[in-house]
């Protein structure tokens, strides 16, 4: 006598296309964390399975909150965080950490004489960051399209201080030459939010977004976009945006898109 299998075999075959079709889930891989200005910023980047899907950072609302309205006059400045993103990241993306500075007072040139954080996100190891001298001022052959690398000009006090009189691509030690909106360096009117690009030796070197406390102090979600940057073929984000979370009162910084070349 010969058994009706055809139910069965249905069932296995059914089991067999959801194993096949079940979505691989994302899971948050935890970074580093420090205190800064009494809240907390910690790293992380979120993964399907063994690929990157995003890379960011946690941000307490009162870090900003609590900034100091006045800042000692240092050089080079000191970060306030510097955070090693996920061994996952660094393997994938290239990028390795972030610093973190409080501009307390902002700095030159003019648009950016607004108190600001600036979020570093480095594709350099930190050794390597550390040893940048701002010695070599080789500029990058090509810059994002809109973007300048300014020549800056220091009032008298602060020119004394770092003992050079103009920043040459805007380069600051133990952080790199700053590339900025031609636009936005053009302006009379205080900038908000922008992306820089930062240089060593002619070399992309960090993405920054960097954002005014009042931006940040008006807790809703933004953007900023990301340009391509010449001389950068790796698998760098092409998106981030600002996610703000009023129940934890956090602000989650995410970078997405990545992809390779320009």
């Amino acid at each position: 006598m010969t058994k009706d299998v055809s139910g069965w075999g249905l069932t296995m075959l059914a089991l067999v296309i959801g194993a096949c079709t079940r979505e691989t889930p994302v899971v948050e891989t935890a970074g580093e964390c420090a205190d800064v200005h009494q809240g907390q910023i910690c790293t992380w980047a979120r993964m399907k399975g063994d690929s990157v899907v995003d890379v960011g950072a946690t941000v307490a609302v009162a870090s900003i909150e609590n900034a100091p309205a006045e800042g000692m006059m240092h050089w080079p400045p000191p970060s306030s965080a510097a955070l090693k993103l996920p061994a996952a990241v660094e393997q994938q993306t290239g990028l390795t950490h972030l610093t973190v500075f409080w501009e307390a007072m902002g700095h030159p040139p003019g648009p950016y004489l607004t108190p600001h954080f600036d979020f570093h996100f480095y594709m350099v190891s930190s050794e390597a960051r550390q040893a940048i001298d701002c010695a070599d001022l080789t500029k990058p052959a090509l810059l994002p399209s809109g973007y300048s690398l300014p020549d800056v000009p220091l009032p008298p006090p602060m020119a004394e201080m770092v003992g050079v009189g103009t920043l040459v691509g805007l380069c600051v030690p133990t952080m790199g030459m700053h590339s900025l909106p031609t636009a936005e360096l053009e302006s009379t009117s205080p900038f908000r939010g922008t992306m820089v690009i930062g240089y060593d030796k002619g070399q992309p070197v960090f993405i920054e977004p960097m954002i005014t406390k009042a931006m940040l102090m008006e807790k809703s979600g933004f953007a900023l976009p990301i340009p391509s940057i010449p001389g950068l073929s790796g698998n760098y984000p092409r998106a981030f945006r600002a996610e703000y979370d009023a129940q934890q009162s956090t602000y989650r910084f995410v970078f997405s898109g990545f992809s390779s070349g320009t």
